[in-house]
């Protein structure tokens, strides 16, 4: 009996929207004194593969978690619940799921930043449904974790 082997690898992309150039904000000094709002966090692709009350505490976990890792990655930035707060940067987390949950899918989760002077980024990471699953209740902070790291 032969055994596959699947590697569980990582693979990840940040993209200006419609490719244009980066937001001349779009730096790790600037970013670091932030003021981040965290917009109602989204699924996308199968938003089924789950119950309604999983769906429910998945996004709770994502708007949270997204709050978290951007202050864990910047502590010197703002994390704020005021949808106006002016000069702010406006986050939405994204999970893009699978059309089944089968170890070898994989899903997508996203930052998509509106920034104050109007450009977009999103930052995106790919990750193995099995390498989640070990996760259990930590994965969307060790999604978010990882998307962290890839910031400037």
């Amino acid at each position: 009996m032969t055994r596959r082997l699947i590697p569980l690898s990582i693979s990840a992309a940040l993209t200006v929207a419609a490719a244009q150039p980066a937001p001349a904000s779009w730096s790790g000094q600037t970013l670091a004194r932030a003021t981040f709002v965290i917009q109602a966090p989204q699924i996308q692709g199968n938003a089924n593969v789950v119950n309604a009350d999983q769906r429910r505490g998945i996004l709770e976990a994502m708007k949270r978690d997204s709050a978290g890792a951007l202050k864990r990655r910047y502590p010197g930035a703002t994390i704020s619940s005021d949808p106006a707060a002016a000069g702010a940067i406006r986050v939405t987390p994204v999970l893009v799921a699978p059309a089944a949950l089968l170890p070898w899918n994989k899903l997508s989760a996203q930052w998509q930043f509106v920034m104050p002077e109007g450009g977009n980024v999103v930052l995106k990471q790919d990750f193995g449904v099995l390498t989640l699953w070990q996760k259990q209740a930590e994965a969307a902070n060790y999604m978010y974790d990882v998307l962290a790291q890839r910031l400037p």
